[in-house]
Formats: structure tokens, C-alpha cells, sequence
């Protein structure tokens, strides 16, 4: 259960969440969710999910690999933000979380109460369209706010028009 959106509330306003990783496709879910943000006023979030290595008997191994896990998403997001800011002349918030994707996006969405809508981008591999895709698609929890897949193949102009 999902504490109630907040969005409409005076003094809010509709965040678009798009979740950052190393897939091609990636990029695909930030362009679409930051037209998506400029066309209704809305704001954008990005959040890349460090998911915990199985280090523990090294600790000194384990504080070096978080720390360029850590360096690695915040230039990922970085890349991303700039990416936004030149297109589309927008600025986004960047969340770095550490733990399962699917719990870290459900805490972030229950913690923050204006993020209405989650963009993700489908892969277009034979291997599939993505994990968290698939979580989606299948048996796994449903996601607590409406979820958007933006396929791979689309072009600049193709999400600027969708959106």
C-alpha cells in the first residue's frame, strides 16, 4: 500500500520517475519522461539502484568496490541529467539508493509523495525487454503509481510527438 500522491496538493507538483542503468535503453525512458515532465509542468527524478555486491569477507575490497559503484552512478546520472538539461532545458533530481531495485523504487515512491508516474524503457534484445520490465509484466509486485514502458526503437521525434 502506497501513502496517498501528493500531487495535487497546492505547492506540488507531478514528478516522472525514470530509473538510470547501464542498458542501452536507458536513455530512451529519461528523454520520454522529461517530455512527459516539460509537456504538464511536472518535474523529473532520476534514480540509479546499486545493487550490493557479495564482498563481506573483504572488507577493504568491499568499501573500494562500493565507493566506484557509487562513482559510477552519480556520473551515470550525471551523463543523464546533462543529457535532459541540453534537450530539453530541464533540471532533474538524482537519487543514488543501495539495495534490491524493487524495494529502493518502492521506497523512494512511498517516501516521496509527488512522484505520480514511473518510465522505464524496454529493451529491444532477443533476451528480453529488461528485468524490472519483466517484474513488471510478470509475476512480480505491482507497482504502487501508473508504470509507462517506452520501447527502445523510438526516435527523438517519435517520444517528442508522444509526449
Amino acid at each position: 500500500m502506497v501513502s496517498k500522491r501528493q500531487i495535487r496538493e497546492e505547492g506540488h507538483r507531478r514528478k516522472f520517475l525514470a530509473i538510470v542503468d547501464e542498458t542501452p535503453e536507458c536513455e530512451r525512458a529519461v528523454i520520454y519522461a522529461a517530455r512527459r515532465a516539460e509537456a504538464t509542468g511536472g518535474a523529473l527524478v532520476l534514480l540509479y539502484v546499486i545493487v550490493p555486491g557479495d564482498f563481506q569477507h573483504w572488507l577493504g575490497v568491499e568499501e573500494i568496490m562500493k565507493s566506484e559503484a557509487r562513482d559510477s552512478a552519480e556520473a551515470a546520472l550525471s551523463q543523464h541529467a546533462d543529457i535532459v538539461r541540453r534537450v530539453i532545458g530541464m533540471e532533474s533530481e538524482c537519487v543514488v539508493r543501495e539495495g534490491t531495485p524493487t524495494e529502493e523504487i518502492f521506497g523512494l515512491i512511498e517516501e516521496d509523495r509527488d512522484i505520480g508516474i514511473m518510465v522505464l524503457a524496454a529493451g529491444a534484445d532477443k533476451e528480453g525487454p529488461g528485468p524490472l520490465v519483466s517484474a513488471i509484466a510478470g509475476k512480480g509486485a505491482p507497482f504502487p503509481i501508473p508504470v509507462t514502458v517506452v520501447p527502445q526503437n523510438l526516435s527523438d521525434e517519435d517520444i517528442e510527438s508522444l509526449a
